[in-house]
C-alpha cells in the first residue's frame, strides 16, 4: 500500500477502535495506568491510537458516560509536548516554485517546495491536500482537536521553499486563506488571487476569533531580506523569520552553492532584529568542506553578533537526486557517522546561550531517503543521553521552559540577562523558578546608532518587543488552571519591566511586533495602532 494511503488509513476511526478505547477509558477512570489500559486492548493492528482515545473521550463526556478530567486528557493527548509552550502550531506548506538558491545537498521533487520530500509527515499532509492553504489549516485544527489540543492560540508555520520569492499576489491570498480557516469561514474557491482588502478584512476578524493568531512564520535566505520586505512582511502579519545560515564560513557556503555571504547574514540579521522579528536560524554541519573540527569552531560564530533567539540544527543528510550525492559518488564528500554527530552535539549544545531555544537537532527526514550516514531522527534524546554521562547539560531556552509543571508564582525570580548583537542591546527579561526553569519571558531590542534604517516611521527612536511569551498548558482563552504560568499577569509584569529598562536608556517610545491575534491584549495595556506595528509613548 503507497505511503498516502497507509498515513490515511492510520487516522480512520472505526467503530472497533471506538469500542476498545471506551473500555480502557473505563479502566484508567478507575485508576489504571494509561499505558496499561491501553495495553489492555490492543487493536487488530497494534495499540488504540491517541486521536481515538480522545475521540471516545469527547463522546463519553458530551454523553455523560462520564465527566470531564483534564488530567486525564493530558495523559491521553497525543504528543502533549506540542502545546506545553503554549501556543498550538500548524504547519502549512506552499506549492513547488522556482528557489533562488542552488544548494548542492537540497532535494528538488517537482512534486514539492524546494527542500521538502513527499514522504515527510507534513510535506504528506499538504501534498493530500493539494497545497491548498485553507484545505490545510483546516484539516490541521480538526486532527489536532481530535487528539485533545486546544486550537484557541495558533502559531502559523508557513514552510517552503523561499518565501520571498514566491509572487506577492500569491503570498497575500496564501495566507488570506489561512486566515480565512482560522475564522471559520466558509469554503471558497481556491483560485491564486488576492482580492484587495480581503487580508485586512481577516486579520480585523481574525482579532477575536476563536482561533486567533498569535505568531506567523515564514521562510527566507540572508540575501532576500531588506528594508522593503521587512514592510511587507508586516503588511501580511508576519512575527517570525526562519532563516537557513548553514555555515558561518564563506569558503564552505560557496562550496555549497548556498549564494550568499556571512557578511550578507550579518546585514540580514541586523535588518530583522531592527524591525523587531523574532529569527530562527538554521545551522547545518556536515556541509561539503567541513570537519568535526571545523564545525565544532563554526558552532561559537554563531553568538558572536549573530545571536539568534532560536536554532534549528540540520546535520546535512545525503539524499539521491543532489549534487552532494554526486560528490559522494566520486568520494569527495564523507558522512558523519551518527556516533560522531552524536559527540559533536553533545560537544557544542552547552554552549547555546540562556536566551536562544535549540527548537530541533535532527530534521525529520524518514530515514529511508537517506543513503549514507545518520538515519536516527531521535538524536536528541541520544544526545541528551551523551551529556549525563559526561555530566554536563545545555541551559538553552527548550531545555528550561516549565512548561506544565506547577510554579509557585509569588517565589519567581525576576532576571534581566542583556547581550549584544549586532547593531543592538538585547534584554532577555525572564521570571524563574527556584530551580532555574523560565515561566515567561520578553525579548527587548534597543537599536544603537549603527542599527540599519528600516524606513519604518513606526520604528523610528523606538525600543522594540520582539517577543512576549508566558509558558505553561496551551489553555482556551478565559480558562484558568491552577499553579499554570498563563493567565496570572506574568505578561504584564515583563512589559512594564521593559518599559523601565528602556526609559534608563533613554528611549521614550515603545514598539511591539504583535502577531495579529495578540493585538487586543496589547491595545488593552496602553498601545495604539501604528502604520504597521502597536506603538506606545512611555514615560
Amino acid at each position: 500500500m503507497p505511503e498516502k494511503e497507509v498515513w490515511l488509513e492510520s487516522r480512520k476511526i472505526t467503530p472497533e477502535k471506538m469500542r476498545l478505547a471506551r473500555l480502557a477509558l473505563a479502566e484508567i477512570y478507575a485508576g489504571e495506568d494509561a499505558l496499561s489500559a491501553i495495553k489492555h486492548h490492543p487493536t487488530a493492528t497494534g495499540y488504540i491510537g491517541k486521536n481515538v482515545l480522545v475521540a471516545a473521550y469527547n463522546a463519553m463526556v458530551d454523553g455523560g458516560e462520564i465527566e470531564a478530567n483534564n488530567e486525564i486528557l493530558a495523559k491521553i493527548r497525543m504528543k502533549p509536548v506540542r502545546t506545553l509552550s503554549g501556543v498550538t502550531t500548524v504547519t502549512v506548506l506552499t506549492k513547488h516554485y522556482p528557489c533562488p538558491g542552488e544548494c548542492i545537498f537540497c532535494p528538488d521533487d517537482v512534486r514539492m517546495p524546494k527542500s521538502y520530500l513527499p514522504d515527510e509527515p507534513g510535506a504528506m499532509r499538504a501534498l493530500h491536500h493539494k497545497f491548498a492553504p485553507f484545505e490545510q489549516v483546516e484539516a490541521r485544527l480538526e486532527a489536532l482537536r481530535a487528539v485533545g489540543h486546544p486550537t484557541d492560540k495558533i502559531e502559523l508555520l508557513i514552510l517552503g521553499g523561499t518565501w520571498s520569492s514566491y509572487r506577492r499576489d500569491y503570498q497575500e491570498w496564501f495566507i488570506t486563506r489561512c486566515f480565512d480557516a482560522l475564522n471559520k469561514k466558509t469554503r471558497d474557491s481556491e483560485i491564486e488571487v488576492a482580492k484587495e482588502g480581503e487580508l485586512e478584512k481577516a486579520h480585523r476578524i481574525n482579532e477575536s476569533a476563536q482561533h486567533r493568531n498569535v505568531g506567523l512564520v515564514v521562510e527566507t535566505r540572508p540575501d532576500e531580506v531588506t528594508p522593503e520586505e521587512l514592510a511587507w512582511f508586516r503588511y501580511l502579519g508576519v512575527t517570525k523569520i526562519q532563516m537557513g545560515a548553514q555555515s558561518l564560513d564563506n569558503e564552505i557556503l560557496a562550496l555549497n552553492k548556498r549564494g550568499h555571504t556571512v557578511e550578507e547574514l550579518h546585514r540580514a540579521m541586523a535588518l530583522l532584529r531592527a524591525g523587531g522579528f523574532k529569527i530562527v536560524l538554521h545551522w547545518m554541519p556536515n556541509l561539503l568542506g567541513a570537519t568535526l573540527e571545523s564545525d565544532r569552531e563554526d558552532f561559537q560564530r554563531l553568538w558572536g553578533g549573530i545571536a539568534p533567539d532560536e536554532i534549528k540544527v540540520y546535520p546535512t543528510q545525503l539524499l539521491e537526486n543532489t549534487e552532494l550525492h554526486e560528490a559522494w559518488e566520486r568520494g569527495e564528500y564523507k558522512p558523519y557517522t551518527t556516533k560522531e554527530l552524536i559527540n559533536l552535539l553533545a560537544d557544542v549544545k552547552p554552549s547555546i546561550p540562556r536566551y536562544c531555544r535549540a527548537n530541533r537537532v535532527i530534521r525529520d527526514i524518514p530515514s529511508t531517503n537517506v543513503v549514507e550516514g545518520n538515519k536516527r531522527t531521535s538524536l536528541r534524546q541520544d544526545v541528551h543521553r551523551e551529556m549525563a554521562t559526561r555530566g554536563t547539560k545545555c541551559d538553552c531556552l527548550r531545555c528550561r521552559e516549565v512548561r506544565g509543571k506547577a510554579i509557585e508564582i509569588e517565589k519567581l525570580k525576576l532576571d534581566d540577562l542583556k547581550y549584544q548583537a549586532d547593531d543592538a542591546e538585547e534584554h532577555f527579561i525572564s521570571f524563574i523558578t527556584s530551580d532555574d526553569k523560565v515561566a515567561g519571558f520578553l525579548r527587548l531590542s534597543l537599536p544603537n546608532a549603527d542599527a540599519p534604517k528600516t524606513g519604518i516611521s513606526d520604528l523610528e527612536d523606538a525600543a522594540i518587543i520582539r517577543e512576549v511569551h508566558v509558558y505553561g498548558l496551551s489553555l482556551e482563552v478565559g480558562s484558568e488552571k491552577s499553579g499554570s504560568a498563563q493567565h496570572v499577569g506574568l505578561g504584564t509584569r515583563l512589559m512594564l519591566e521593559a518599559e523601565q529598562v528602556a526609559l534608563k536608556s533613554g528611549f521614550s517610545k515603545m514598539a511591539i511586533i504583535a502577531a495579529v491575534g495578540t493585538r487586543g491584549y496589547y491595545l488593552d495595556r496602553g498601545f495604539k495602532r501604528g502604520e504597521l506595528y502597536l506603538v506606545k509613548e512611555i514615560k
